[in-house]
């Protein structure tokens, strides 16, 4: 017996249903990907996601599979929210908690998703002169240090380690004094700053590992509640300004949550340091 012809209803329900598949192959398969003036996402991020080799790992990644191209920026979150505060960042991935809801407040954003966390650390020359190691807290750990006038260096930038430094000297209820040194640079740079000077610091962890092998620091102190380290993922309002490229943004924001990227995020670090340098732990539910 000879088939009946589809009809129009027939066809659409076919392509509602398969277009949802459609737009994620295209999305991986770099699909009308070769306009040459199509401008770049502009990614303001944490020097920790560069310094540790993540970005490394997802940027290139996601550039061959959407045909999209990022510029990426590496300063401390703070900085990193003044750029897209002037539209001249397209999304955001950032770690200080009280900064981004304030720029969220302020309609800075969109939407603020949580990605993933790793954890801070503080570290010290392995002779540790101010007895820190054997701490209950980091608080404890930190008036040890300025009671005992040892070197501490800061990033001094803003950044989220640098807040939540701040936050953590000023829970201790001291003040570090003269033996405060605050670099205005990097984590990584700051790092290699506090090896050369014998001194105290905080770190996260996943940069310190990727720098490990060219640094004078142990972990003296790790595993404190506030030691964890939170990344969002902030789409900026088009409002900002007229370079906001905001389909590059969604773009890059569903790439970040994909499941390759979720899995590259969680193996990363482990064959090289025997553990990952970022838990992942996606929230798009995340309501400001």
């Amino acid at each position: 017996m000879k088939r009946p012809t589809p009809g129009i209803a027939d066809w659409t329900l076919g392509i509602r249903a398969i277009l949802p598949m459609l737009v994620l192959a295209c999305l991986t398969a770099g699909c009308g990907a070769t306009d040459p003036d199509r401008a770049p996402i502009v990614l303001a991020t944490t020097t920790s996601t560069q310094d540790s080799g993540l970005l490394d790992e997802l940027i290139p990644r996601f550039e061959s599979r959407s045909g999209w191209t990022v510029k990426t920026i590496a300063v401390g979150s703070g900085k990193a929210l003044a750029l897209a505060e002037r539209g001249e960042a397209d999304l955001v991935l950032a770690h200080a908690g009280k900064a981004e809801r304030e720029f969220m407040d302020r309609g800075g954003g969109t939407v603020r998703w949580r990605l993933m966390y790793n954890d801070v650390v503080l570290l010290g020359p392995p002779a540790d002169p101010a007895g820190i190691r054997r701490t209950g807290s980091v608080i404890e750990a930190l008036r040890l240090v300025a009671g005992r006038s040892a070197a501490f260096v800061s990033r001094g930038d803003e950044s989220g380690t640098h807040l939540l430094e701040q936050s953590l000297w000023e829970q201790s209820g001291v003040d570090p004094g003269a033996a405060l040194i605050e670099t205005g640079q990097g984590m990584g740079a700051t790092l290699r700053i506090a090896s050369e000077r014998s001194a105290y610091t905080i770190a996260d962890r996943a940069t310190y590992l990727a720098q490990k092998g060219t640094l004078d620091l142990e972990v003296l102190h790790e595993g404190d509640p506030v030691l964890r380290n939170v990344y969002h993922v902030i789409l900026v309002d088009p409002r900002r300004g007229p370079r906001v490229n905001s389909e590059g943004a969604r773009v890059l924001a569903r790439y970040l949550f994909s499941r390759e990227a979720i899995d590259t995020i969680e193996g990363f670090g482990r064959d090289r340091f025997g553990q990952p340098l970022f838990v992942p732990d996606p929230d798009q539910t995340v309501a400001e």
